[in-house]
């Protein structure tokens, strides 16, 4: 394939002045008539297919009849103003190569309607549809946007590990890492795993979080953000769930809690905006076929501040609704799927974000408040998804940091570098964290992650 291809986003933006180019691309649908031949080609760039004419001069014409839908072709020929309708340009076939073809009988993707949870059975065809190539456009364009956001902002961009020896207390389970032989572990004389003699000659496992090396490294960058996987082993199998999945975890020094809400509340709204300026067509389909109301609701997202209430004051709200949640409104409790879509949904009408936790039911970093009761804790809360971002200002302080490393059973000779650097020039610094999955889902109007990420990884699911 050494000939330059014009990908079908370019052409379509060009007019149709005869201009010779050669498209690539699948079949999505063959209409043989009388005297010539209309395919549907699609190239991945766009959800826009190009018209491609055949017609019986062509040499392979009877092969190109044959070929089934989801077949591979190359097509030279000339950009030409449509006499017909549904396309306002079309390319007349001079040369069609069939690169590969598709079994018409056997091919999973026929032109018409397919579940969710078909397509997610065969995932390595699924974004040959239009639904699913929508998403992992719009997937790849807020993973852009990401990057644009706080490299204008003059975030450093760091890798935090993956293999780590620390579980970010209080993030989730972790999938454990060895290379020891699992017929035959050894033991130490009391009869527990002996991790000494693990590579690492400790125990380790996949992170949940890449926040506390973040942290470090904001304590001498300033301001950087990390981007990257992150494992939980969780028998959870909902719709909000996945064993693996990326997060967006910025951190700031010389930074306390509403400094956050800003950033955070910042950083979604150029996400949206950036979707709704550069994914008009994505958008459309989206709307129509997957989640009426989701362009107006992004629009909302961008247009309106979010709503900045209390976690004592939401649970005033809740009480004084008259609702009966199936999770009884009580102080301590963490806020279920029921009470997030209640907020944003019914009370607020869009997003919301929740401040000052009770600080039993947070993680030892966050930064206790004055009354003692609560934590510098944050959630963002979004129509449809509930929870898309947790953050906190974190505990600059040595001696509170001691204090609830103790209370959490933490030893501070596993986290001496933690608290070195509030030993050595410590600042007030908070930070965040972004489900990626779950900004896919609410720029889509999708309703299960596993349909916001290429191959999902869930309890029992290690497919493709």
């Amino acid at each position: 394939m050494s000939i330059r291809r014009t990908k079908i986003r370019e052409a379509l933006d060009k007019d149709g002045d005869g201009a010779e180019m050669t498209l690539m691309g699948w079949v999505r649908n063959i209409r043989p008539q009388k005297n010539r031949t209309f395919i549907h080609l699609n190239d991945g760039s766009t959800i826009q297919h190009a018209q491609v004419v055949a017609d019986p001069s062509l040499d392979n014409y009877e092969a190109v009849l044959r070929m089934g839908v989801g077949s591979s072709v190359a097509v030279q020929g000339r950009w030409v103003e449509s006499a017909g309708r549904g396309q306002k340009s079309e390319l007349i076939a001079d040369r069609i190569v069939i690169v590969g073809e598709a079994d018409a009988e056997k091919y999973p993707l026929q032109p018409k309607r397919h579940s969710f949870e078909f397509l997610r059975e065969i995932a390595h065809l699924r974004t040959r549809t239009n639904t699913f190539g929508a998403v992992f456009r719009i997937r790849g364009a807020l993973a852009r946007a990401t990057h644009d956001f706080f490299g204008d902002r003059g975030f450093v961009y760091v890798h935090s590990p993956i293999l780590t020896g620390s579980d970010c207390e209080g993030a989730g389970e972790m999938f454990q890492v060895t290379t020891m032989d699992l017929a035959a572990v050894p033991k130490t004389p009391a009869g527990q795993v002996d991790f000494g003699r693990d590579f690492f000659g400790k125990q380790a496992g996949l992170t949940v979080s890449g926040q506390l090396e973040a942290e470090l490294m904001a304590l001498g960058l300033g301001d950087v953000y990390t981007f990257g996987p992150t494992f939980r082993a969780e028998n959870s199998n909902t719709a909000r769930h996945l064993s693996e999945f990326w997060m967006v975890e910025p951190e700031m020094a010389f930074c306390d809690l509403e400094d956050d809400i800003d950033l955070a509340e910042d950083y979604l709204r150029a996400l949206v905006s950036d979707v709704l300026h550069h994914h008009e067509d994505d958008l459309a389909f989206l709307e129509k076929n997957v989640s009426k109301g989701l362009v107006a609701e992004l629009e909302r997202c961008v247009d309106r501040r979010f709503a900045r209430v209390s976690y004592q004051d939401v649970l005033r709200i809740m009480e004084s609704s008259g609702r009966r949640f199936e999770f009884p409104v009580t102080w301590g409790m963490d806020l279920q799927t029921e009470h997030e879509r209640f907020l944003c949904e019914e009370h607020f009408k869009g997003p919301v974000v929740v401040y000052n936790y009770p600080k039993e039911s947070k993680a030892f970093y966050m930064r206790v408040n004055d009354d003692d009761k609560t934590v510098a804790a944050m959630d963002v809360l979004l129509p449809r998804v509930g929870e898309i971002i947790g953050g906190s200002q974190r505990e600059e302080r040595y001696d509170v940091l001691e204090r609830r490393m103790a209370e959490f059973g933490l030893s501070q000779d596993d986290y001496r570098w933690y608290l070195d650097t509030r030993r050595f020039g410590t600042v007030p610094h908070a930070g965040f964290g972004l489900g990626f999955g779950r900004a896919v889902q609410y720029a889509t109007g999708m309703a299960n992650i596993r349909d916001a990420v290429p191959f999902p990884r869930a309890p029992r699911n290690l497919e493709f």
